[in-house]
């Protein structure tokens, strides 16, 4: 009998600590952060797990290859049951969104679970795979922003897009291994997208603020990069699979100095702190 032990390395629990801080980033840098935010912010955990479910779904005759431990193969969860779980948490996706944000919050959430699904049924074995992640995150983005929109959060949703995409393209190396261009790459990536949040203009905020922000920017840099400077060095499974798994839990930190970047401390660094949590589940259940 499946339990809820089996659902929640189905959907990898744990990961969705890294979800909530995309909507208050987005919400952050529009001046709306509020009760609509944790409403939005429970729509896009839902959308998450969904896709989680939907992937090993999607993908259940290629896990019985590669990942025979995951849910599916190994007996844990019916594929009947992973399906109904993915479509289930889509639409309690939608309707959080929707009672949370309305049409406009709709109006991201939409295209943001037919991104999540694209992405698992047919873009996620393409080149296009990386991408359509990333625009899966930066949307989580823009739903957090959706009840006052406006450009200043394209800075948030495309910095979290990027990072995202780092992630994603290490994950196509999980099973087999790769160049050690690939971790090259996205180290350079990690440098870059670090410097977004700490080199911010000053704008005559008090002088913690920049600190903090520069910290939690350095934080997100020191818990992402020594795991692919690893996979630079060798670029084995494990070690792509421990780059994944770096740059899942630490997207906290970065999703934190973008938060204190937009003038919320208070909130990037309680963002920030779900980091640490994050690695301490991930001990317990895989977030890849």
């Amino acid at each position: 009998m499946t339990t809820l032990g089996d659902i929640a390395r189905l959907v990898r629990a744990p990961a969705a600590l890294s979800v909530p801080g995309d909507a208050l980033a987005g919400a952050a840098a529009t001046g709306s952060l509020g009760a609509r935010t944790a409403g939005l912010s429970a729509a896009a955990v839902c959308l998450y797990w969904a896709g989680m479910a939907a992937n090993d779904w999607a993908d259940r005759d290629l896990d019985a290859q590669e990942r025979p431990e995951r849910p599916i193969p190994s007996g844990l969860v019916t594929p009947g049951t992973a399906l109904g779980v993915a479509a289930s948490l889509s639409a309690a996706g939608l309707v959080l969104a929707g009672l949370a944000g309305g049409r406009r919050a709709l109006g991201v959430a939409v295209p943001l679970t037919g991104m999540i699904w694209w992405y698992d049924t047919r873009l996620k074995a393409t080149g296009a795979g990386p991408a359509a992640m990333a625009a899966c995150r930066g949307l989580d983005v823009l739903l957090g922003a959706s009840s006052r929109p406006g450009r200043r959060a394209a800075v948030p949703a495309l910095t979290i897009a990027a990072h995202t995409y780092t992630v994603t393209a290490l994950s196509r190396r999980e099973v087999s291994g790769g160049s050690p261009l690939l971790p090259a790459a996205t180290l350079a990536g990690t440098a870059t997208i670090a410097a977004i949040p700490a080199a911010a203009p000053y704008r005559g905020h008090p002088w913690w603020r920049w600190v903090l922000r520069g910290g939690l920017a350095g934080w997100y840099a020191a818990s992402y990069g020594p795991a692919q400077v690893r996979a630079l060095g060798e670029p084995s499974a494990n070690n792509m699979r421990a780059a994944v798994g770096a740059g899942i839990t630490s997207l906290a930190a970065l999703q934190g100095a973008l938060i204190a970047r937009s003038g919320a401390p208070a909130a990037g660094a309680a963002v920030a702190a779900a980091a640490p949590v994050g690695r301490r589940l991930a001990s317990w259940v895989s977030p890849t």
